[in-house]
């Protein structure tokens, strides 16, 4: 509910403070006096267009801040999703600088139109004569039988299987596509990896094929080299061996003499082992090395073959051609295993189409059942505020049950006739502002118990009633402020009665400027305000007392 507004520097407004009770409110005042104002200034904290410049005085921007209790309301989820700071007192202002730039906030943080104006719809439903808001609107008209079917479970149960449903069939699109996608490929696919397999790499295959085309491109040398080595250690007259030998002997003579020698021979006998070894190894290698052609062309193509596959894979090593031949085989087999993934979803789907059916068909039903006792309770009211002649039809469209929406198998039309022997037709066709705002009355009263409605204004709603009906409109209107707030802007005493608050606006002049006032009537001055209403400016005593029994009774 709208606790507080506070308006600052806005039209004829200075600065003003407004309370209001959480029941029925009452605007009055002269025509002109600012009741419009005050309604133009709310709209601007719930998301409506700056489309100009509002300033009471031109050298102070404009600020609008609305103080709104918004427990019942189950907002929290949409403030966290929108990162605002939840309070159960939240406040929204608007500021509207001198070169006419706006800004917006909701406690303190700083919002665009969008989101102000999303918040704004679910806390206030402004209704005047000459707007039909949400009331022609086809998913409120949903809304009101879906609230007086009763059947609100079985309704979210729905929606939540429906997201659900769309989501799966939205990801089938994505898989029949990207499968498609994919099996054009198939065949590139096949041929890479066919091509990576039969060349049966090994991670370190093409370090070692280097390495031997290098000891096959320098056979002669290598086999020079080792020749030379053999005969410097055994095969020359004075070598390596014998040299050592020699040695061995002469030591093994010095030893005789001095016992310490011995461990110098022993170390010299180890050496000319491990050389006698050597040499005979050298021999060995020396045999096996040659020059064969065949072998290096075999070896140059392989590697020309590893080369060709890295270069053409945009790769440096066979460790990362064995990887990408991994990846194709991961995509192949997903290719070729798609159809299955999506017949399995396609089943799913289908079962959850069934079932969202069904449950549909459970909801029109009681919709259908609903509908009656609708029509009958909106004909009885309209009867009473003076509609005698109005008649209303709930028209239920069934689509065919493939198509199913988020709401179920059915469209609602509201179709309206306000003279009797007129056809009726669709709200936004033949209803006048009047007869629109007392038919929202109507509805409103209906399913006022049914749902946390938000505040709700009416302005000017007794525009063609008087007397017995506006004491009868009043008395509706007081009934709805039983389980939400209500603020309504009249110039009928009979509905002024009905209010728990009773606020007067007012002009004033000082100092050659104009200003737009409201203060909260007491008792006193509401019984004078009334007696107005009823007789002029200068009401006699019949007058009073007549207010005094509208007031009290």
């Amino acid at each position: 509910m709208l606790s507080r507004l506070h308006i600052k520097n806005y039209a004829l407004i200075d600065s003003l403070d407004i309370s209001f009770d959480e029941h029925l409110n009452i605007l009055t005042g002269e025509t002109g006096a600012g009741k419009s104002i005050i309604l133009g200034a709310l709209g601007l904290i719930l998301g409506q267009r700056a489309e100009g410049k509002y300033f009471f005085n031109q050298q102070k921007k404009c600020i609008i801040e609305g103080f709104f209790k918004v427990k019942n309301y189950q907002l929290d989820t949409f403030f966290d999703e929108n990162d605002l700071d939840y309070e159960e007192e939240t406040v929204l202002r608007r500021e509207i600088s001198l070169d006419g730039k706006s800004r917006a906030f909701i406690n303190d943080t700083p919002v665009n139109l969008t989101i102000l104006k999303q918040v704004g719809e679910q806390l206030i439903d402004i209704h005047s004569q000459h707007a039909t808001l949400e009331i022609s609107n086809q998913q409120f008209q949903l809304l009101v039988v879906d609230l007086m079917a009763n059947h609100q479970e079985l309704l979210e149960n729905y929606k939540s299987s429906y997201k659900t449903y769309k989501k799966k069939v939205k990801q089938l699109d994505t898989l029949i596509e990207q499968s498609e996608k994919e099996k054009a490929e198939l065949d590139y696919l096949q041929f890479q990896f066919d091509e990576l397999e039969q060349a049966k790499l090994s991670a370190d295959e093409q370090e070692n094929l280097e390495q031997e085309l290098q000891r096959l491109n320098h056979a002669e040398e290598i086999k020079s080299n080792l020749l030379n080595a053999s005969t410097l250690l055994q095969n020359q007259e004075i070598n390596a061996l014998n040299l050592i030998k020699e040695a061995s002997n002469q030591l093994q003579q010095a030893e005789r003499y001095q016992q310490d020698i011995n461990t110098l021979g022993d170390r010299l006998k180890s050496c000319l082992i491990e050389l006698k070894d050597i040499a005979s190894e050298i021999e060995d290698i020396e045999q096996t090395i040659s020059f064969d052609e065949n072998k290096a062309t075999l070896v140059n193509e392989r590697l020309d073959l590893i080369y060709s596959l890295q270069k053409k894979h945009r790769v440096n090593s066979n460790l990362e051609l064995l990887n990408y031949q991994e990846e194709l085989s991961l995509k192949l087999n997903k290719i070729l295993f798609a159809d299955e993934d999506i017949e399995r979803l396609q089943k799913e789907i289908q079962e959850e189409k069934l079932l969202l059916i069904e449950q549909a068909k459970t909801i029109t039903l009681n919709r259908k059942n609903a509908i009656p006792a609708i029509e009958e309770y909106i004909i009885k009211i309209l009867t009473e505020i003076g509609m005698a002649n109005a008649d209303i039809k709930l028209e239920q469209l069934v689509k065919e049950e493939n198509y199913f929406d988020q709401d179920g198998l059915d469209q609602i039309k509201f179709l309206f006739s306000a003279n009797k022997g007129h056809q009726l037709q669709e709200l936004s066709k033949v209803a006048s502002g009047g007869e629109l705002s007392r038919l929202m009355l109507s509805i409103k009263s209906l399913i006022a118990k049914k749902t946390a409605l938000p505040t709700i204004i009416f302005d000017e709603i007794d525009t063609g009633v008087s007397g017995e009906v506006a004491h009868k409109v009043g008395n509706i209107m007081e009934k709805l402020a039983e389980d939400m707030q209500v603020i309504t802007i009249t110039h009928l005493p009979q509905m002024a009665s009905k209010g728990k608050s009773h606020y007067y606006v007012y002009k004033e002049i000082k100092d050659n400027f104009t200003y737009s006032q409201i203060k909260k009537l007491n008792n006193e001055e509401r019984i004078l305000e009334i007696a107005k209403m009823l007789s002029g400016e200068h009401p006699k005593e019949s007058a009073i007392q007549n207010a005094k029994e509208l007031l009290f009774g």
